[in-house]
């Protein structure tokens, strides 16, 4: 790789990261948030590191861009089809980030189910005047049943966390088998319908398509037991979250554990705030000072490497490297 080459940096790197990136191509660094900006920069660059903006094909027309490297593992903000069409690899950053945000879901299952959040507020507002009664009670985790919708990395890191640290009883839907997860955390795999039905806590962890867009909509939230708990961590629009406020004021569900919303941030109007039975965070998966580090030095490594055409893994478009 020559000096020549540009990258377009649209997320701010941490020193260390930027600096090691500098040693092998010029950077150009962009506030994402200026009309145009963004746009302009890509026509003269040969490469882009960033995460949490929309790269859409008009933006990329006239360009000479040849890879995009996302400080993500979703990569939902891409048209994939598109820049596979004009030969841009995409590379993502799974696996350094499984753990912590595995960790994130499980806060979130103890958070709803014990009240943490309500009960942590109820404290600093001096309500605590005497032992609390069943009205404050929470509900167990352990030997519980957790559903996990899309059992791949993350899932699977859950999954292990819930059948050895919890001994709750793990089964999930997912287009395929996963025999590691079966083997050594007893997993079980059900239809859909199943999952629901029989789940004391559902827990979303597919990536945004078309196919998962509002996966979760009234009938499904119907299906559910009224004491389970929903969690989500992947992406907000796999939910339809009107469907989810109506169940949730209804007492169709318990309560909901969300880190994703359809839009954020999400509207300090929004209805679920108002909502005593919800755990809202803000986007949070992976946002460890360790993770995030790790996160922005593999996308700087997967983009030196694009470019140079060395690139091997974490690529969301591998036929765009078999030409």
């Amino acid at each position: 790789m020559t000096h020549q080459q540009k990258i377009v940096v649209y997320k701010p790197l941490p020193g260390d990261v930027a600096g090691w990136l500098a040693q092998h191509a010029e950077l150009v660094e962009v506030d994402a948030k200026t009309p145009g900006a963004l746009q302009a920069a890509l026509r003269d660059a040969d490469g882009a590191i960033g995460a949490s903006v929309a790269i859409t094909p008009a933006m990329l027309e006239g360009s000479r861009v040849r890879a995009l490297s996302t400080i993500s593992v979703g990569y939902d903000q891409f048209d994939v089809a598109d820049l596979t069409r004009r030969g841009i690899v995409l590379a993502h950053t799974p696996d350094v980030l499984t753990e912590s945000t595995a960790d994130t879901v499980f806060a979130l299952i103890l958070a709803s189910a014990r009240r943490v959040v309500e009960l942590a507020e109820w404290v600093k507002a001096g309500k605590w005047t005497a032992s609390i009664g069943p009205a404050l009670y929470g509900t167990d985790v352990q030997g519980k049943t957790l559903g996990i919708v899309g059992l791949g990395r993350i899932g699977g890191a859950v999954a292990r966390r819930a059948a050895l640290g919890f001994h709750m009883k793990v089964q999930y839907t997912n287009r395929s088998a996963n025999a590691a997860a079966e083997r050594d955390y007893g997993a079980r795999r059900v239809a859909l319908d199943e999952l629901l039905a029989t789940s004391d806590f559902v827990c979303l962890q597919v990536p945004l398509t078309p196919e998962t867009q509002k996966l979760i909509g009234a009938d499904e939230l119907r299906k559910m037991k009224p004491g389970a708990i929903l969690i989500n961590a992947s992406r907000g629009a796999t939910v339809d979250e009107d469907a989810l406020v109506a169940a949730l004021q209804a007492g169709t569900i318990r309560g909901a554990g969300l880190d994703v919303f359809a839009h954020e941030p999400l509207d300090p109007a929004s209805p679920l705030l108002a909502l005593p039975n919800v755990v809202a965070l803000p986007h949070i998966g992976s946002a460890t000072h360790e993770t995030r580090h790790a996160m922005a030095r593999c996308a700087a490594e997967n983009l030196v490497a694009a470019l140079a055409g060395t690139l091997d893994r974490n690529v969301v478009n591998r036929e765009v490297l078999a030409r």
